[in-house]
């Protein structure tokens, strides 16, 4: 019974932590990583503590099947709905510069230095989404779970 209502707990904790967020969010401006469509609040997966939404069930089912492969579209997504905080330069790992950023389809990444921002916008998007988004530069770049 104990482990029944710790569980129950747990759930409502997180269903509360995940409604804050959403209530935070713009759906109108959330696209679905899979397909590109316009995202539904109810269609979401968990991922890195916080939530991705898509579209369709369909597309939740891709991204389910292989998160890994999804991780860079992933991270952008959490990014372009303020649901991460960046602490570190994607490239280098140093101290951010305020006045070194680009946005890219909705999520603004800031960078240590001038160099590091041209070398983001001379990238294609393909190529921004890898470089920018994924594994590597996330870890480096210290995203983190926003505060509520």
């Amino acid at each position: 019974m104990k482990n029944l209502f710790a569980a129950a707990f747990a759930a409502l904790v997180a269903f509360s932590a995940v409604t804050a967020y959403a209530e935070k969010i713009d759906f109108a401006k959330v696209k679905c990583m899979v397909s590109g469509a316009a995202a539904k609040e109810a269609k979401t997966s968990e991922w890195k503590e916080c939530n991705v939404y898509f579209c369709c069930d369909n597309c939740k089912g891709k991204f389910d099947a292989d998160k890994k492969a999804m991780a860079a579209k992933a991270n952008h997504q959490l990014i372009a709905t303020g649901q991460v905080t960046q602490k570190a330069c994607p490239f280098s790992g140093g101290e951010l510069n305020k006045d070194a950023s680009v946005e890219f389809k909705g999520a603004k990444v800031s960078f240590c230095c001038n160099n590091c921002k041209g070398k983001a916008e001379k990238m294609s998007d393909d190529d921004k989404v890898a470089n920018l988004f994924g594994e590597e530069a996330y870890g480096k770049a210290k995203f983190a779970k926003a505060a509520k």
